[in-house]
């Protein structure tokens, strides 16, 4: 039976891989992702997690172990943020393209320099054209359940990808709050054993990761490219089931208050609560036919699922929490653009930056973007992104 328990959201998403039961965990510190890998090196001495925890000396080497696991038939989790991503680099594109359904969390941190330990998104963003399938969470209870629903989804034979569950770094991993565990055997009932498609075993040899001759690396690519895309029917699949399992209801796309809007608001991430309720002032003290749309699913981008949600819609603010340096707008805002750009009475996007190096996003900076952006729809302007909150 679910119980509901106080606890910082870092060590809930330790207790869902635990409920998990993973077989292998690379460990390596770094602010504010550390919490999350002490509390499951915990769980192992207890002998309430039997699995392999394994501390390395760098992130890189975190996830070649994942690589190596993964192969070998493990299930493999993870954890990282910031610095610690950006050393994975090399070995992050490696995991997808030998479709090894690796399970980490990104504790989203600015990436340097200057040298920051707070939260953005430009950690992930760096990582985006890796291959890797990328969730979001909005609060502690979410990056429980997506934790849980991303072994699911990774291990399905139709996907078989890694995949990262990204929260705001301190913003969510710190933070103490309420969640709704679920019991083991529940767990076991909607997470079976992983059963690998191909795994390295010595007395069935097989071969990964060999040389891609040029008749063949196109085409490679390609069919990685089609089960990514792929995967967002089997996303879709696991959130219902989890839904009519748990009560929890989970979208690709979610919406606040949409309905008639002419203006939305676009976010990703725990940033979403606050902009509820920057909404709730417009809606209800201006009578403005505003709403929120929040991106739940990065990659593999729910193209069909946000033009679904921009019927009668004639202003989109998209609020990045990265900088795609030398571009013309945010990476959020450029994907949504290109997603956008063939519909009939496509919407105009307005690309805002916003919350860099943990800077406050408030409730008064996400009215003034509204103000913002149906000014510049009405001007029709043309323009690169503006950046909120920045000092002259």
């Amino acid at each position: 039976m679910a119980k509901r328990i106080g606890i910082e959201v870092s060590l809930a998403i330790s207790e869902a891989v635990r409920l998990a039961n993973v077989d292998a965990i690379a460990a390596y510190p770094i602010t504010p992702q550390t919490h999350i890998v002490e509390h499951l090196s915990e769980l192992v001495a207890s002998g309430e997690l039997d699995a392999a925890f394994i501390p390395v000396e760098s992130e890189h080497s975190a996830m070649s172990v994942c690589a190596g696991t993964s192969a070998a038939g493990a299930r493999t989790y993870t954890a990282t943020s910031s610095q610690g991503l950006a050393l994975m680099n090399e070995i992050l594109y490696i995991i997808p393209a030998l479709r090894l359904p690796v399970v980490m969390t990104i504790a989203n941190r600015a990436v340097s320099g200057p040298i920051s330990i707070w939260n953005d998104h430009s950690d992930i963003m760096g990582v985006r054209d890796t291959g890797w399938i990328a969730l979001f969470a909005e609060n502690g209870q979410e990056a429980f359940d997506l934790s849980l629903m991303a072994f699911k989804i990774a291990e399905d034979h139709r996907v078989l990808l890694p995949i990262s569950v990204n929260i705001d770094g301190f913003t969510l991993s710190h933070v103490i709050e309420p969640h709704e565990f679920l019991d083991q055997d529940e767990v076991d009932k909607f997470l079976p054993p992983y059963t690998p498609a191909v795994q390295l075993n010595p007395d069935a040899p097989v071969s990964m990761g060999t040389v891609g001759i040029p008749e063949i690396f196109s085409e490679a690519k390609k069919c990685q490219d089609e089960v990514l895309k792929g995967s967002e029917a089997v996303i879709k699949e696991v959130f219902a089931d989890f839904g009519e399992r748990f009560g929890r209801h989970y979208k690709v796309v979610e919406t606040y208050r949409s309905e008639g809007a002419e203006t939305l608001l676009l976010t990703m991430g725990s940033v979403g609560e606050t902009a509820m309720e920057a909404i709730d002032r417009l809606r209800d003290e201006e009578n403005r036919p505003v709403g929120l749309i929040r991106l739940r699913l990065w990659r593999p981008f729910p193209v069909e699922a946000l033009r679904a949600e921009m019927s009668g819609v004639k202003t989109l603010a998209v609020i990045d929490r990265a900088v795609s340096f030398g571009g013309t707008a945010g990476p959020v805002a450029g994907e949504i653009r290109s997603a956008l750009y063939s519909t009939d009475q496509a919407p105009y996007v307005a690309s805002f930056i916003a919350g860099l190096g943990g800077r406050d996003i408030t409730i008064s900076d996400f009215m003034a973007v509204v103000d913002q952006a149906e000014k510049m729809a009405a001007a029709n302007e043309i323009h690169q992104y503006k950046m909120i909150g920045v000092r002259e």
